[in-house]
């Protein structure tokens, strides 16, 4: 199983948004596990047009959490990271950084860490969170991930896959059994 020792359907399945973090500071290993996950997202071209900025001073932490309206928790997770996109990288700069902040959400998950993704781009906090960690004017900061020991364990489920597909047109939609996965 190597670095993770964990199912990926599991992952996938566990993982939830976690709002609420021990104070316990995170290794940086698995701090770099989840960077590292995230780098080997696909992306158009092989763009890769993302960087991240990794924040576990408690200052800029309050700062960034004081900025963003969804994001107050920030000042008590022990981790932040900016996930910072290159739009003359890549056209498709915000698909790419959103396929790199789910593997990094997998890996945190994986590693027992909890973790949380607050949307930035094209909000009124973008430009004061660039500010704060200095991040230049062409750069765009498509969210902030917090990562830490969970102090919860949200249990939100999801709606029937069968009420999100389709067949072969919008709105034709049939009854079928669900895959099963182990729990």
């Amino acid at each position: 199983m190597g670095w993770f020792g964990i199912d990926l359907f599991e992952a996938i399945r566990g993982r939830r948004s976690v709002r609420r973090y021990l104070d316990k500071p995170v290794e940086e290993e698995k701090v770099l596990r989840c960077l590292y996950a995230a780098h080997w997202a696909p992306s158009a071209h092989n763009s890769q047009p993302w960087s991240f900025v990794v924040v576990r001073g408690p200052e800029t932490r309050r700062r960034l959490a004081e900025v963003h309206r969804w994001g107050r928790f920030m000042a008590e997770a022990p981790v932040v990271v900016a996930v910072v996109g290159d739009p003359g990288l890549s056209s498709f700069w915000r698909e790419d950084l959103g396929a790199a902040v789910e593997n990094m959400l997998l890996a945190a998950y994986a590693q027992g860490l909890g973790s949380c993704w607050m949307g930035v781009a094209g909000t009124e906090y973008e430009e004061p969170i660039k500010r704060i960690l200095g991040i230049p004017g062409g750069l765009r900061v498509l969210c902030m991930v917090s990562l830490g020991y969970p102090a919860e364990k949200p249990t939100r489920g999801r709606q029937p896959l069968k009420s999100k597909v389709h067949w072969e047109k919008y709105g034709v939609q049939r009854d079928f059994e669900e895959p099963r996965f182990p729990s």
